[in-house]
């Protein structure tokens, strides 16, 4: 996957950059959010419009699972090896399955997959961790899936930073690369039990990747090492959301990212580190 600036500068776009976030979007500065390195994971640039590339995991629910209604992604994780060249470059990946969960009979099953994404010098710059959840698979005998270490404590944040979804994110998210159909087309979205097009869970990431940055290390992307969390909720466009943070450690916090009109948690055990 090839890249430039106006793409990096697009994505920054899409995960909710403000008119005085200058180095995410003006050349002259430019610095690439970490969270740009997830785009790979749905394999879908420079693909024909209306076409979805699936991932290995959606590839084995269409060829085994043959699934009735949407699968969930449950989970996200980025680790950062190097930060990610700003003005141009070219992504090298592998994806691959790397576990199965069963979560028992008629609660469906986990895949989970990994990606490690490499830049055209073939150094690694990160690698993504996802679980997908299908609600038709399950009861086959598997493991069970660890449940998260991360507990949120019991106090308040930290850190409460307030921000907006606008009612054209899921649009200008699209641009990047994930063009589910889910996202944009309304009858589609209807007929896989949502009233409306959500907004994709990796636009949220990258929402609160940006929020994180600005709030523990402002100005400096590039010092962040990884970052997960669990897709809790699905979230809709024209949302005001907040990100609560909890410091933990020297270089962690842990954080939730929350829809204000409901109070749902869409991102929550969430961990952010950093150098």
């Amino acid at each position: 996957m090839e890249y430039n600036w106006r793409d990096v500068a697009l994505y920054a776009l899409a995960v909710g950059a403000h008119k005085e976030d200058l180095p995410y979007y003006y050349e002259k500065y430019l610095k690439a959010i970490p969270t740009y390195g997830t785009v790979p994971y749905w394999a879908t640039i420079n693909v024909r419009p209306r076409q979805w590339m699936p991932l290995p995991a959606s590839m084995l629910a269409d060829e085994i699972i043959k699934p009735t209604i949407a699968f969930l992604n449950m989970d996200h994780e980025i680790i950062m090896h190097r930060p990610i060249d700003p003005m141009k470059g070219t992504f090298q990946w592998q994806d691959q399955i790397v576990d199965v969960y069963d979560r028992g009979e008629g609660r469906g099953a986990v895949v989970k997959t990994r990606i490690d994404v490499r830049d055209e010098a073939g150094n690694l710059v990160c690698t993504n961790f996802s679980s997908t959840f299908f609600h038709e698979a399950g009861g086959f005998g598997g493991k069970e899936m660890p449940r998260s270490k991360v507990e949120i404590p019991e106090r308040e944040p930290d850190i409460a930073a307030d921000d907006y979804i606008s009612p054209v994110q899921n649009l200008l998210y699209r641009l990047t690369g994930d063009t589910n159909l889910i996202h944009v087309d309304p009858e589609y979205a209807k007929s896989m039990q949502f009233d409306q097009p959500i907004v994709q869970g990796l636009c949220s990431f990258g929402f609160a990747c940006r929020m994180l940055i600005d709030a523990l290390i402002p100005g400096e992307p590039e010092r962040m090492t990884r970052m997960a969390a669990q897709m809790s909720s699905p979230l809709l466009p024209d949302t005001p959301i907040q990100t609560q943070i909890w410091k933990i450690k020297k270089g962690r916090a842990y954080f939730r990212f929350v829809d204000r009109n409901s109070g749902k948690a869409i991102l929550n055990r969430g961990v952010f580190e950093w150098k």
